[in-house]
């Protein structure tokens, strides 16, 4: 009699670590880098913060005019039901400052972000008086200390305005700017090789030889970590020889955070990447309750976080978005993660599934007329069909203990916008 061995199809194979038992090792068992660097606040963009910033001033400096219009006395504002006549002094720009004061019965011509004199403060917008000659005629629509920025109102001195973690986005730069600060220190960017596998596997420059493959997911993965908090060593495609993956994994160890391989984390014969990482680090796991991305490989080579991905292309991806993504975030010390919004989708057609593992297929999330939020898949779910995942917008998300979906039934999606 045949003996038959646990296989990728199998639902409920001896060893398989669930999806969240998987996700929670990695996080719990990576380190948080601690190098930082000072750089332009120009270059800052898409990098970690690595300290709280403080503002060194009050924001906006002093109280000033939110429209370009005429400031008076809220004293000098029309009655119920009357008008009020002002003459019209001076004018002030932005960037001046009225050196003589207001006299009563009279109003200053003033531009936006031109500083409010100390006796004023209303300023009536230009579109809502009637200039005559030298003097304005406004009505009773308008009320004390309308169109008026204060000073500090947005930012008080001494105020925590960005804290460390902070992923920087270009409100931040802008933000940082309106301070006067010129330099941050950020966390050091990650320095992660990437590598393909296989001696089926060809570079696109050439032409493909019968029965082999161009390389994808390298080109996926440069896309993916194309980072500004990330630098990018790219180690091409490897043979499937044990020797020379141990080598190449090695020397990558010597100056690398992590390394990302594909391919070469079954159980094939020339599947050698789970033997090197074996006798030249420490293997953490190599099987997970999911589809796409059942071999899956975390573990370390010397220093280096290892992350052996699957050689199909869009399990490559599902492994990356779900275990190495979160990985990157929580290595970088990101508190403010980019959410990847997992909503509620009613599901436009039938999806097969057995309980015992989670599955992440690829949907398209649209909204029905009345607002509501559905789904369909690309259609063949098979994992080495990329289109699949380039049609998407979002992940559909059959839970570990879930059963197949009916047409009509709420499924969990999440969207690609955060993620990609």
């Amino acid at each position: 009699m045949i003996t038959i061995k646990p296989n990728c199809s199998d639902i409920a194979e001896p060893g398989l670590l669930h999806f969240e038992q998987a996700k929670n090792i990695i996080l719990g068992s990576i380190p948080v880098l601690q190098d930082i660097q000072q750089i332009p606040i120009e270059q800052a963009k898409g990098r970690c913060l690595a300290e709280t910033i403080i503002s060194p001033i009050q924001v906006p400096g002093h109280t000033n005019s939110a429209v370009d219009g005429y400031a008076l006395r809220s004293c000098d504002l029309a009655d119920k039901n009357n008008e009020t006549q002002l003459t019209v002094q001076a004018t002030i720009l932005a960037g001046q400052v009225q050196a003589e004061t207001c006299k009563p019965g009279c109003c200053v011509r003033i531009m936006t972000g031109a500083p409010m004199p100390a006796e004023l403060d209303t300023v009536i917008m230009q579109e809502h008086c009637q200039l005559n000659n030298k003097s304005i005629r406004i009505d009773d629509r308008h009320k004390p200390g309308q169109n008026v920025r204060q000073a500090g109102e947005d930012i008080q001195l001494g105020a925590t305005v960005l804290d460390k973690g902070k992923l920087l986005c270009p409100a931040d730069i802008g933000l940082l700017a309106s301070l006067g600060i010129t330099e941050i220190k950020v966390k050091r960017k990650l320095r992660i090789a990437i590598a393909s596998t296989g001696n089926e596997i060809y570079s696109i420059a050439g032409a493909v030889p019968s029965g082999g493959l161009y390389d994808s997911n390298r080109y996926s993965l440069l896309a993916a970590l194309d980072r500004p908090d990330i630098d990018i060593i790219n180690l091409g495609i490897i043979q499937d020889q044990e020797a020379e993956l141990l080598s190449r994994f090695n020397d990558a160890a010597s100056y690398a955070d992590i390394i990302i391989s594909t391919g070469g984390v079954s159980v094939g014969e020339a599947d050698f990447t789970k033997a090197a990482l074996k006798s030249s680090g420490d293997i953490n796991f190599w099987k997970v309750a999911i589809k796409p991305g059942r071999p899956i490989a975390f573990g370390k080579i010397k220093q280096s976080i290892f992350f052996g991905l699957p050689g199909n292309p869009v399990a490559v991806l599902v492994t990356f978005y779900q275990f190495v993504l979160p990985a990157l975030e929580e290595i970088l010390g990101i508190t403010d993660k980019p959410i990847a919004p997992m909503i509620k989708a009613r599901s436009l057609e039938s999806i097969r599934k057995k309980p015992g593992r989670t599955e992440i297929q690829r949907g398209i999330v649209s909204q029905s007329e009345t607002g509501e939020f559905q789904v369909r898949t690309t259609g063949k779910q098979g994992s080495g069909i990329l289109s699949s995942i380039s049609m998407a917008n979002a992940f559909i998300f059959l839970q570990h203990n879930q059963d197949s979906i009916k047409k009509g039934d709420w499924v969990e999606v999440q969207l690609f916008s955060g993620l990609f």
